[in-house]
């Protein structure tokens, strides 16, 4: 099961004072919308999203279809496969994707800690 590109997405109080912390520690801006609230970093292969006011809780993401640099890989498992898998394996997804649908669509569950793992695919399985 290929989950895709791995980041920690962070709710943070203050987008500013985070970005400005995490470029001390040699991150760099990569993408995002500070005007949405949002921003992407990366140190070496590390990836961290900055969040403000979206969500209460720290979240690990996966993006199936994305390598680290956010381009689209020619091959991947999609969203709806990697559903299928986790239900059969037991696990209770919070929320899921409609499986009679294609392209971008997410899905999430939460470990036995209670931390929050999103599955978040922004591209559309390419045609074989």
């Amino acid at each position: 099961m290929r989950l895709g590109n791995f980041s920690v997405s962070l709710a943070v109080k203050d987008l500013a004072a985070s970005r400005t912390f995490y470029e001390k520690l040699g991150f760099r801006v990569i993408g995002g919308d500070p005007a949405q609230n949002w921003l992407i970093l990366q140190n070496e292969t590390s990836t961290l999203g900055l969040f403000q006011g979206m969500f209460d809780k720290n979240i690990l993401t996966f993006n199936p279809g994305w390598d680290r640099n956010a381009q689209q890989l020619a091959d991947f498992d999609d969203i709806r496969e990697l559903q299928r898998t986790l239900q059969a394996r037991g696990l209770t997804l919070s929320s899921v994707a409609d499986a009679s649908s294609t392209g971008p669509a997410s899905l999430m569950l939460v470990d036995p800690d209670g931390n929050p793992i999103l599955v978040d695919q922004h591209v559309p399985k390419p045609e074989r």
